[in-house]
């Protein structure tokens, strides 16, 4: 069972920062699959960027309710919009149902991890949460990687824990500029 976020100010929350714009907001906040809502802008393609073993980060096993030693499984992929990078995604589950419960998770190859997780009746998701990411954080540096240009301060970034079978598989989603620049533009349908 997931636990609930920790205090503080880099706590991740379930009501995003009142200091987010309304953009940020309505993004952190949206239900159901993210690759479906960017299929709204255009096209939507994935980038693998790191599929390997390793360890959690510190509030990931916390949230995943294992030890922060626990084996995981890391998926790492940039979605883009008509290619341009839009979101960075972080994504884990423990190693030992990574080739059980969530197996199918090791052979996504370029597809959506949407795929598995809003076609299964046996699939739950915890509630949305939601924080700034900066540069102490290693998620920072996996969103910064896809910007050429200036790195912002900050991003913004979403995550949830979706429980099949009770084996746990958290997703982090990492909201990159170029997102937030089409929308100001007026792009969006």
């Amino acid at each position: 069972m997931p636990k609930a976020p920790l205090a503080g100010t880099h706590a991740w929350r379930e009501r995003p920062l009142p200091t987010f714009t309304a953009d940020q907001k309505d993004w952190l906040t949206r239900g159901g699959s993210l690759t479906a809502h960017l299929r709204e802008l255009g096209d939507v393609t994935v980038h693998v960027t790191r599929e390997a073993v390793g360890q959690p980060w510190r509030d990931e096993a916390a949230a995943l309710d294992i030890t922060p030693r626990t084996p995981v499984w890391i998926r790492e992929v940039v979605l883009n919009v008509n290619r341009v990078p839009f979101v960075a995604a972080h994504s884990v589950v423990p190693f030992d149902v990574s080739s059980g419960v969530w197996q199918a998770m090791r052979r996504l190859r370029t597809r959506p991890l949407a795929e598995l997780l809003y076609g299964d009746s046996s699939v739950w998701r915890s509630p949305l949460t939601s924080r700034r990411i900066d540069a102490r954080d290693p998620l920072y540096r996996l969103a910064a990687r896809q910007i050429q240009h200036e790195k912002p301060h900050a991003f913004v970034a979403r995550r949830s824990v979706f429980v099949r079978l009770g084996a746990p598989l958290m997703v982090t989603e990492c909201f990159l500029p170029a997102l937030w620049s089409f929308l100001a533009r007026g792009d969006a349908c």
